[in-house]
């Protein structure tokens, strides 16, 4: 049995009234249903929902490690009066449709949304209205937003754990597995409305409702120009024919990997390909004697691994991979200083501004605007950098209107900072935001405080990134 979804009041910050009385959520209340598998079931499934009240709690759970794909494998949604429901899309060809069309004119409510829209517009499940608890708890100011710890402080209840990562490819699906999946939508509509109520309450309604609409409408990620380039690694490859030898073998390697929809680091690890390509290997033999490359499974792929050496080595000069391609935005912020001290003064400036404004309304920096559209701003203003200018700029990278009323003013300030006299300005390189080899990437500094949330959601969930556009151009 299960213990009672709402054990205690909540008080104004969002927390229970006694943190320490945390009560378990073993099962859900109306028990684990049965998946549904066919048609008929699917259909009916589809008029319960339709005649249910309220927003719909939706989840899919996908096998992120384990597939090539990004497609949902069971698809969970719970809404008053239709009560909860499992769906395998799987069985069902991919094509849950009918759901979608049920729900027209419905707020769907998910956890970190931007993580499951893409694979629920898949099955053609799209919503019309969005909440996303994830991400109104970071606007709200919680320190922890995942799921579990989220139902802790709104609830005091502790969600079941331990299969987010699981292979739900997996065919039948265990049944701890199920009670798992029926839990992530059991709480979701209650939590829902607390976040909604805090958020009304700091006056972050307004915020909210436009962070949900642009998740609802980013759509899916682009893809990257050279997404080779992102191999683990890949600060040890320096000279341009080793930088093609890993091309070559991360492309045969992702050209496999979609054919057999298995997660490419599965046929070949990372590491790998970069051994690969440091040591140079004089043929076949020397390839399969090398870590990962002498095990079994590697040997039944030797002849494919050693074809992609041998096409990366043997690349005419002008076909080889630039070490240091140029990007289309400013180049790494630890160089600033160097190539255009200005432009790090603006940057400190506005680095400073963002700051205050986090601590006074209590929300991540990075949701109130984002970092790489800071640094462009920064390092290419607008001329000249009045309100106007820079409102347009922050506008066609993506920034919303209440991100723009909130931070321009003292983004316009910032942009009129400059470096001490004296200081020396380096001629500017080629504006690549590709860090060169050998140099670690860093990561934005971000408050202590913050976490990311439970099961290795990304630290900028909720944060659509906008395709930019010079406003000069």
């Amino acid at each position: 049995m299960s213990t009672a979804p709402h054990p205690g009041p909540v008080d104004g910050d969002g927390s229970t009234e006694d943190d320490d009385d945390v009560l378990e959520l073993l099962a859900p209340a109306d028990g684990v249903p049965e998946i549904i598998t066919d048609r008929d079931r699917l259909s009916a499934l589809a008029d319960d929902l339709a005649a249910g009240s309220g927003p719909v709690a939706v989840d899919a759970e996908r096998a992120s490690g384990f597939r090539y794909s990004a497609r949902a494998y069971l698809v969970q949604l719970r809404r008053e009066g239709a009560g909860s429901a499992l769906v395998d899309p799987i069985a069902l060809d991919g094509d849950l449709t009918v759901l979608g069309d049920a729900l027209r004119g419905v707020e769907w409510v998910l956890h970190a949304a931007s993580q499951d829209l893409p694979c629920l517009a898949e099955v053609g499940m799209r919503p019309d209205a969005l909440f996303d608890t994830e991400l109104a708890g970071r606007l709200a100011g919680y320190p922890r937003v995942g799921l579990g710890p989220l139902a802790e402080r709104l609830l005091g209840v502790r969600l079941r754990k331990g299969y987010g990562a699981a292979d739900w490819s997996t065919r039948p699906l265990p049944a701890d597995w199920l009670v798992y999946a029926a839990l992530d939508v059991e709480l979701l509509v209650a939590m829902r409305d607390l976040l909604a109520a805090d958020l009304e309450r700091q006056g972050k309604a307004e915020w909210a409702r436009q962070e949900f609409e642009a998740v609802r409408l980013a759509g899916p990620p682009q893809r990257r120009a050279e997404p080779w380039r992102r191999t683990s690694g890949m600060h040890k490859v320096r000279r341009p024919r080793q930088l093609a030898v890993v091309r070559a073998l991360w492309e045969s390697r992702d050209e496999l990997a979609e054919s057999r929809d298995v997660a490419p680091g599965r046929l070949l690890p990372d590491a790998a390909i970069v051994d690969a390509a440091l040591r140079e290997p004089a043929d076949k033999a020397a390839l399969t004697e090398m870590p990962v490359f002498k095990g079994s499974r590697q040997r039944r792929l030797a002849d494919r691994w050693w074809r992609a050496v041998r096409t990366g080595r043997g690349l005419p000069a002008e076909e080889l991979p630039d070490p240091s391609p140029a990007g289309d935005g400013p180049p790494p912020v630890n160089r600033w200083a160097d190539k255009d001290p200005d432009a790090a003064a603006r940057l400190t400036a506005a680095r400073a501004h963002l700051g205050a404004l986090a601590e006074q309304w209590d929300t991540p920096v990075e949701n109130l605007l984002q970092p790489d559209l800071v640094r462009r701003l920064c390092w290419t203003p607008p001329e000249p950098a009045d309100a106007e200018s820079v409102d347009a700029f922050l506008t066609a990278g993506g920034a919303r209107p209440w991100q723009r009323e909130l931070a321009l003013p003292g983004l316009v300030a910032a942009l009129e900072q400059t470096a001490p006299p004296g200081t020396a300005t380096p001629a500017v390189g080629n504006g690549s935001t590709e860090d060169e080899p050998g140099t670690a990437r860093r990561s934005p500094r971000r408050r202590r405080r913050r976490s990311s949330s439970a099961g290795g959601t990304p630290a900028q969930v909720g944060t659509v990134t906008p395709v930019f556009s010079d406003p000069e151009s």
